[in-house]
C-alpha cells in the first residue's frame, strides 16, 4: 500500500514539473492566448488598446530619418455643445480634428496620451487599399480583375479559387466566415487565436474552403479578404507588406512616431486591423487622402486611385452604408465624404467638401448597439458643419 502511495506521489511530481516546464516552455503563448481572451473586458480594454505590441507578435514599420511632417494648428474651433456627452458615451480615448489641413481641436481622454500608439483595427484595411492603388498605377499589379491566385497560388484549391482582386478589395468574394466578435467559435475569433499563437494568418486563409455565394454575386464584410488582398500584394512584389507600407506611405507622409504593426508568427502582419498610430499621424494620413493623395507637394497615392476607391462600387443593400475599395461611405453621404471605420470606434472622417478630418480613437464596448454608426456619423457632420 504505502509502495502505491510512494508511486503515486511520485507520478503527481513528475507531472507538476512536466506542467512547470510546458508553461514555461510556452509562457509567451499562453499570455498571447489570456491577452486575447481579455483584450476587451471593462477593466483592461482602455490600456490594451494603447499597448497592443505588449500583447501580440509585432513589428515597426520604419518612418525613415526625415523630418516630422508639419501639421500646423489652427484657430481653435468651437464644436457642438453636446460633443462632451458624445466623448463620454462612446468611450473616446483620442480625438483629433483638422480643418484645411490644420489642427483645430485636439484632446485624449481616460488617461491616454497623445504619444499612445492606437490600435487602428480596420481603419488599416484602407492603409493597405492605398498601397494597392499605388501598385496598380505602376504596373506591378495588371489589373484589378486578376484573380488573386495569380499573385498568391497559395489560395489554389481554398474558397478563393476564382475570385478576383476586386471581389477581395469590395468584400464581395462570396467565402463563408462568420465576424461575429461576440462569439467565441466565430471565424474571426478562431483567426485571433491563431494571431496569438504564432500561427500562420496565409494558412488560415487558404484553409476556408467554403463559400455562401460566388465571387462578385454581393457584398458581406469579410475581414479574411483583406487579408488576402494583403497576399497579392506580397505576391505581386515579392517583398513583405511592411516594406512596401514603409517605402511608400510611411515615409512619405512624415509620421511623428514609428508605428508597429501587429503579425502572426511568421512575421506576416495583421493588415486587416494591426496598424498602432498616434491619432495625430492617422490625421496626417487622412488629410492625405482628402488631399487627392498629395501630401506637402507630393504625390503618394495616386488621385485616380483615390477617387475610385472612395465611392460606393460594392453591391452592397439599398439603404445601407456603401462600400468602395476598403472604404466605407454613409448611408447620405454628399460627394467627397467617406471614411475609415475600424471596431471599437475608429474612424477616419473624411469631408473633401468642406476640408475637414477627423480622427478618432475609443474603447466602445457597445460599438455594436443599434444606431451608434449613424449617431457616430451625425456627430462628424455637426462638428464639420460648425466649422
Amino acid at each position: 500500500m504505502r509502495t502505491g502511495l510512494k508511486w503515486v506521489g511520485r507520478l503527481a511530481i513528475v507531472l507538476v514539473l512536466a506542467i512547470c516546464v510546458v508553461g514555461l516552455w510556452k509562457k509567451d503563448d499562453i499570455r498571447r492566448l489570456l491577452a486575447v481572451n481579455s483584450l476587451f473586458s471593462a477593466d483592461r480594454i482602455v490600456y490594451n488598446f494603447s499597448h497592443m505590441p505588449d500583447l501580440f507578435f509585432h513589428t515597426n514599420i520604419p518612418r525613415g530619418t526625415g523630418p516630422v511632417s508639419e501639421l500646423p494648428q489652427g484657430p481653435p474651433a468651437v464644436l457642438p455643445s453636446d460633443l462632451t456627452n458624445w466623448v463620454e458615451s462612446r468611450s473616446v480615448t483620442g480625438l483629433v480634428v483638422l480643418k484645411n489641413g490644420a489642427i483645430v481641436y485636439e484632446d485624449y481622454y481616460q488617461g491616454t496620451e497623445p504619444e499612445d500608439l492606437r490600435i487602428s483595427w480596420s481603419m488599416a484595411k484602407s492603409f493597405l487599399s492605398a498601397l494597392v492603388g499605388i501598385l496598380v498605377e505602376d504596373g506591378t499589379i495588371a489589373s484589378l480583375d486578376d484573380p488573386v491566385t495569380k499573385y498568391a497560388p497559395l489560395l489554389t484549391g481554398s474558397a478563393y479559387d476564382g475570385a478576383t482582386l476586386r471581389n477581395v478589395l469590395q468584400m464581395s468574394s462570396g467565402v463563408k466566415f462568420n465576424e461575429d466578435y461576440l462569439d467565441f467559435n466565430s471565424d474571426i475569433n478562431k483567426m485571433g487565436r491563431v494571431l496569438a499563437l504564432g500561427g500562420s494568418m496565409d494558412a488560415f486563409a487558404a484553409g476556408l474552403k467554403d463559400r455562401d455565394a460566388p465571387p462578385g454575386d454581393h457584398w458581406q464584410y469579410v475581414s479574411i479578404d483583406t487579408h488576402v488582398v494583403g497576399m497579392v500584394v506580397a505576391g505581386a512584389t515579392g517583398r513583405s507588406v511592411i516594406d512596401l507600407m514603409s517605402e511608400k506611405i510611411i515615409q512619405p507622409l512624415g509620421l511623428e512616431a514609428e508605428p508597429e504593426f501587429l503579425t502572426d508568427g511568421y512575421g506576416v502582419p495583421f493588415v486587416l486591423g494591426g496598424l498602432n498610430l498616434r491619432t495625430r499621424d492617422y490625421a496626417r494620413f487622412a488629410q492625405m487622402i482628402a488631399d487627392g493623395g498629395l501630401w506637402q507637394g507630393r504625390q503618394i497615392v495616386p488621385a485616380n486611385w483615390i477617387a475610385a476607391s472612395t465611392v460606393a462600387s460594392a453591391k452592397t443593400a439599398p439603404g445601407q452604408w456603401s462600400y468602395g475599395y476598403q472604404w466605407w461611405i454613409p448611408v447620405g453621404a454628399p460627394p467627397g465624404e467617406f471614411m475609415a471605420r475600424g471596431i471599437y470606434g475608429q474612424y477616419l472622417y473624411i469631408n473633401r467638401a468642406r476640408d475637414v478630418v477627423i480622427a478618432v480613437n475609443a474603447a466602445n464596448r457597445r460599438f455594436e448597439d443599434p444606431g451608434v454608426d449613424d449617431g457616430d456619423v451625425a456627430m462628424f457632420r455637426q462638428i464639420a458643419a460648425s466649422l
